[in-house]
């Protein structure tokens, strides 16, 4: 296990590194711009964009041109916001997606960006919410697939050591954040094989944090509620590195960016999106597979139900537990990857998506993995339905709302076992 160890540091090392290797400098202009179009793809005119910094002070309010083009010059490189006005639209134009209103972008020096707000037919009425549902349900699915797949680690993390890791979301964050220095720096890897190495490296973060850490704290005995405080230190610790290394600007991936929609009925959804869905469905059936056919699988469900009796059946207990967090860093990496991709890579994504993967993880059944699939798709259908009617702050908020009600009505969670208590 020091070897492991010493592998993972090293690697770490590496990326961290290749985080403060410096830009080369460009003579260009900075700037932000766009062209407005609608679904019959002709230009759309007079409609209002503001442009903010990031302390949120106004740089420039324009209207898009004849053309529907808009352009904004920005005082130099960092992280900036583009807001489309809904108001100046014209009659029967909406944006596709209401959550993409506000589109947040960082600008590097010498770079002109290009944004795109995807507009479209608005409809009135009953039959004009339809759309809207669809489009919705299908993010809220691609969502919830996400926090699935960083929730299993957890719940699996939980149902074999007992331990609840308040740590795992900079775990997400640390696979992105892999990713994204060797898919933009250094090496220049193409998004893809950045992924396989990212994951690699989570896995063996994962297992380094196990050996080097969880491992030697459970011989001394060390308490339930003492080991949740260190997890909660170590979310903070990693998170901070990240900070010191990465910075606090969003980046997004090279590749991928800018996509044209593909329409599936009243849904809209880019290639990337479509990737990602069918990638992250294809990841969760292996993890069950994994779970149900291998003697692997079925030793980590042993080891979940009962530790001492799984161990008095020849089952190596300790390296179960190693595999179980591996598996665990693995997939909290990959989800930060897709993360990323349909959003932007950012030092608090994983934090911030910690209190849905709880939620997800409850939600379904403590300790089962199925259960958190479970979970998290209903948590991310719900947060992304809720905006249909409530502002995006709130998605949040009513994912725990459900949660709530769910819990009284089943309070051993969708998929959990009742347990007798005295």
């Amino acid at each position: 296990m020091p070897n492991l160890g010493r592998v993972v540091l090293g690697a770490l090392l590496l990326v961290g590194a290749l985080l403060v290797t410096p830009a080369l400098a460009q003579e260009a202009d900075e700037g932000v711009r766009g062209t407005l179009v609608d679904q019959e793809r002709e230009p759309v005119e007079g409609v209002a964009i503001s442009v903010y910094d990031e302390d949120g002070d106004e740089i420039e309010t324009v209207s898009s041109g004849e053309d529907g083009a808009w352009s904004v010059d920005l005082p130099g490189p960092g992280s900036y916001q583009a807001t489309l006005d809904p108001e100046t639209l014209p009659e029967g134009v909406g944006l596709t997606d209401p959550d993409r209103e506000v589109l947040e972008f960082t600008i590097r020096r010498g770079q002109a960006r290009t944004l795109i707000f995807q507009l479209g037919e608005r409809e009135g009425g009953a039959a004009g919410m339809v759309g809207p549902i669809a489009q919705s349900a299908a993010n809220g699915l691609k969502f919830g697939l996400i926090i699935a797949m960083t929730a299993i680690g957890l719940s699996l993390i939980f149902g074999t050591t007992g331990l609840i890791n308040f740590a795992h979301g900079d775990l997400v964050t640390f696979g992105a954040i892999a990713a994204l220095v060797l898919n933009t720096a250094g090496p220049g890897l193409h998004i893809i094989p950045a992924t396989v190495v990212a994951v690699a490296l989570g896995a063996g973060f994962g297992g380094a944090l196990e050996a080097g850490m969880w491992r030697p704290l459970r011989r001394r005995r060390t308490g339930i509620i003492q080991l949740l405080v260190i997890t909660v230190g170590l979310a903070f610790l990693v998170r901070h590195v990240i900070l010191f290394f990465h910075g606090g600007r969003p980046q997004p991936y090279l590749q991928y960016t800018v996509q044209r929609a593909v329409e599936i009925g009243p849904i809209r959804l880019t290639p990337r999106d479509l990737f990602v869905m069918g990638l992250s469905l294809l990841v969760l059936v292996g993890v069950g597979l994994l779970l149900n056919r291998t003697r692997l699988g079925k030793a980590m469900r042993a080891v979940s139900d009962n530790r001492d009796l799984a161990e008095s059946s020849g089952i190596n207990v300790e390296r179960i537990i190693l595999v179980v967090w591996m598996l665990g860093g693995g997939l909290a990496a990959l989800g930060g990857v897709f993360l990323g991709l349909v959003e932007t890579v950012h030092y608090l994504m994983g934090f911030r998506l910690l209190l849905l993967m709880f939620a997800g993880v409850i939600l379904g059944g403590l300790g089962t993995a199925y259960g958190a699939i479970v979970g998290s798709v209903v948590v991310g259908l719900v947060t992304e339905l809720s905006t249909l009617r409530f502002s995006t702050e709130l998605k949040a908020m009513w994912a725990l709302l459900v949660l709530i009600l769910i819990l009284l009505v089943r309070p051993q969670g969708i998929l959990g076992l009742k347990e007798r208590v005295g």
